[in-house]
Order: C-alpha cells, then sequence, then structure tokens
C-alpha cells in the first residue's frame, strides 16, 4: 500500500473515472437522444452463469455512471464464488460465516452508484444486500435493482434500497448498523467527505452489536490528497491490502482492494 499512497504522479481524474475501452464479458448499447441518453450496459457474472444489467445516465452526473474500482469488485466476488480458495475474499468470507454456509450474510454498500457491487454481492454470495448513496441517485439505483430482481431472487440473494448520507447518524439509525460487511468502490475523491465516510465507517465498524464487523473497499487513487484519508482511517481501524489489478495500459497504478476491521 505504499507505494500507492507515496507515490507522486498526478493522474487524470477523468481519464481514470471513465475510461473509455470496453471490458471483456460487457456489451453497452444506449438508447435516447443525446439530451438525455441511457446506457444499458450488461455483465456476465460467469460463475452463475447470469447476466446483470446496468443503467447509466451519463447526462446526470458522475453518481449515475460505472466507476472502474466497481468492475475490480465484481470480478473478486465472481472469481470468489467460482474458486473460493484462491479469492482474496477467501478469509474474509469465511470468517464471517463463521463455518455455517447456509447462514446469509448481511451486507451494506456505500457510495452504491449504479448499484452494480451490491447486486453481484446478492447474485454471488446468495447475501441480503443493502445498497445506499444520496437520496437524488436512488431513483436510478432502484431501478437497476428492480431491473435485476429476477436473477437476484433466483440465486438466493435480496437487494434493498435506502438512502445514507455519510456522517449522518439519523440516516444510518434508518439502514441499521447490523450488518456482517460493508462493502465499497471508488469512494475516496473529494476530500471535503474524507470525515463524513469515516464517522460512517466508524459507526459500523466499531459500533458494537457484536462480532468483528469489515469494510473492504476498492480503490484507484486519483490524487495525492487520498493519502490523507489512508492516514485518518489507520487511527480508527487495521488497514490491508487484499489484491492489487494490475496498472491499465498508460497509467501507473490499478485498482487496489483494502480490508478493514475496527479496532478495539
Amino acid at each position: 500500500m505504499s507505494s500507492q499512497e507515496d507515490d507522486d504522479e498526478e493522474i487524470d481524474p477523468v481519464k481514470m473515472i471513465l475510461p473509455d475501452e470496453q471490458e471483456e464479458g460487457k456489451s453497452l448499447s444506449t438508447l435516447g437522444d443525446d439530451a438525455a441518453k441511457q446506457q444499458l450496459q450488461e455483465h456476465h457474472i460467469r460463475s452463475v452463469e447470469s447476466m446483470v444489467v446496468i443503467r447509466q445516465l451519463p447526462s446526470e452526473g458522475l453518481s449515475f455512471q460505472l466507476w472502474p474500482a466497481a468492475t475490480t469488485l465484481v470480478t473478486l466476488l465472481d472469481n470468489h464464488r467460482h474458486h473460493p480458495s484462491k479469492s482474496p475474499l477467501a478469509t474474509t468470507l469465511s470468517a464471517l460465516s463463521n463455518g455455517d454456509n447456509d447462514r446469509k450474510l448481511k451486507i451494506l454498500e456505500l457510495g452504491s452508484g449504479t448499484g452494480l457491487v451490491g447486486i453481484a454481492a446478492a447474485v454471488t454470495l446468495g447475501a441480503d444486500v443493502t445498497v445506499t448513496d444520496l437520496p437524488y441517485v436512488v431513483p436510478n439505483l432502484q431501478f437497476n435493482v428492480d431491473a435485476n430482481a429476477d436473477v437476484v431472487a433466483q440465486k438466493g440473494g435480496t437487494v434493498n434500497v435506502a438512502p445514507l448520507r455519510w456522517g449522518e447518524d439519523d440516516d444510518l439509525e434508518v439502514v441499521g448498523r447490523e450488518f456482517d460487511l460493508v462493502l465499497a468502490s471508488d469512494v475516496v475523491y473529494h476530500d471535503h467527505l474524507f470525515e463524513p465516510l469515516i464517522q460512517t465507517l466508524h459507526s459500523l465498524l466499531n459500533g458494537g452489536g457484536g462480532g468483528k464487523k469489515v469494510f473492504v473497499m476498492a480503490h484507484l487513487r486519483r490524487w495525492k490528497k487520498d493519502t490523507v484519508f489512508f492516514k485518518k482511517a489507520k487511527k480508527l481501524f487495521g488497514v490491508e491490502t487484499i489484491h492489487a489489478d494490475p496498472p491499465k495500459e498508460g497509467s501507473r497504478i490499478g485498482v487496489v482492494v483494502y480490508r478493514f476491521v475496527g479496532k478495539s
């Protein structure tokens, strides 16, 4: 992790947030006129031979588009279902299930955006998932959850949608804290959100309720200021790297996946 945090390279955020290339296992179609384009992207979850369809709304802003770290988490979830013994998630997920393979995991996703990661978690793990984001993002999030309701149900999972503003205790009270696992991807980008995000994570991971709570975050570093978030986080959580993607062509840094646990 130190090499990622100490690198002085400044990365073009627009290029890295929304790369142009299409990856294997996905197809993209565009509907509507230029004023309100809808992009429907299909993601093949190979381990369960299922397709997840996500609607993106590029004209509405970045929260309505798929970010690179989300696809990394989806790939890890897919690969875990197919080859759990080789998975970077194996230690975390086996510990959370306490050896009971029939027990459904309760998962919370922060900053869900399009909802792809949470939906994929429900499909691959048969988990009960709650996907969250800012209130104005929730309608499209609900659209994507509804669009994939059949495949989620077929695989034994559930997905609920809720608004959640980081740092707002009232929102968290409604959503609840009784989750085994918290997921997020590409949520560290605006420095004014570092403290609210850490506050919400502290409430979730260190807020009691029994058992070790775990936060798994996929992150693509774009700015040197991201280091500030990790320094703050390490005061409250144990943080370790569990996976790193190789860099994309033209970049020195790939998506890195971290595991956070609350400190006693």
